[in-house]
């Protein structure tokens, strides 16, 4: 196993990270429908200073702001006292971490600048019931991601990060009620996850004048299958199963074959409960069976 490598000191250096949030939220109430509205203004700053300059390492400092609005949204329609349904959306912002900052793909010093954070707009609509003790609810959602943080070079103990373009979204349908019976089926589309080899050369971050060396990223595709049974009391005995299935595969014609995985588990156990304390003693059981087709 590959445990990275350790050699000279490359690196010592004293960073700054701070965020600022301005909030505002809205909420109009009647008998039957409710609207929560929200938007977020979000800026995160990092600065790095570097002590350690020598001739054959150069100086690595730098500074970094990101902003976003985040909007959110969410519309609740209650057609009886136990029944409800819903439709929400919202923007999620994710910037890069300071390691992820800490190298060029270029190999030049100085911060990762180039690099653009993540954003997702998420749609959702459910269903919820409650249904004598317990509750059922089912939620459809699909997330769009842009600039997905990957590795684009990992070299000499030095991994450097950049963006992969647009990933496609996913779908989950759940239930839950008293038994705390649950059921997901997921679908992922990812496009641009697999960067090509020499990304620096290609990568719209440090452009190269040989457009001949331009290459498509490769596209990815993941189906994701899971479901459980379980009966989980507050305290004393509990149980549950659950059964997990996962497919990858590319999307070009001549990658349609993938590995496909099938999981399957259960366990038990006994939790005791004590005033604020809690102690749960439980065994669990895999059984995995994979299955491995080959990928042109």
């Amino acid at each position: 196993m590959d445990y990275g490598e350790k050699g000279d000191q490359r690196r010592n250096e004293k960073n700054r990270i701070w965020n600022r949030i301005l909030p505002a939220n809205l909420r109009q109430l009647t008998p039957h429908w409710t609207l929560d509205a929200g938007l977020r203004y979000s800026t995160v700053s990092f600065d790095s200073t570097d002590y350690y300059i020598t001739p054959r390492n150069g100086d690595g400092s730098g500074s970094k702001r990101y902003h976003q609005w985040l909007p959110m949204g969410s519309l609740n329609y209650k057609i009886s006292p136990a029944w409800n349904v819903y439709l929400s959306a919202g923007r999620g912002f994710e910037t890069p971490t300071i390691n992820e900052l800490s190298y060029r793909p270029d190999g030049q010093t100085g911060l990762n600048i180039g690099l653009q954070p993540s954003t997702s707009d998420t749609v959702e609509l459910g269903s919820k019931l409650r249904l004598g003790n317990g509750t059922v609810s089912a939620a459809l959602f699909q997330t769009d991601t842009d600039n997905e943080l990957v590795v684009a070079e990992s070299s000499g103990g030095r991994t450097s990060y950049a963006n992969a373009g647009k990933t496609g979204g996913a779908a989950e349908l759940a239930l839950d009620q008293s038994l705390r019976w649950t059921g997901a089926c997921i679908w992922l589309d990812a496009a641009g996850r697999h960067l090509p080899q020499r990304y620096v050369r290609q990568s719209r971050l440090y452009p190269s004048p040989d457009h001949s060396r331009r290459q498509s990223p490769a596209g990815h595709r993941a189906q994701h299958g899971y479901a459980s049974l379980a009966f989980a009391p507050p305290e004393g005995w509990h149980a549950g199963a659950e059964l997990r299935y996962e497919r990858h595969s590319g999307q070009r014609r001549q990658q349609r074959a993938g590995p496909r995985h099938t999981v399957a588990g259960v366990n038990a156990g006994y939790r005791f409960t004590r005033n604020r304390w809690a102690l749960d003693v439980f065994s669990r059981v895999d059984a995995c069976s994979i299955a491995v087709t080959s990928v042109r």
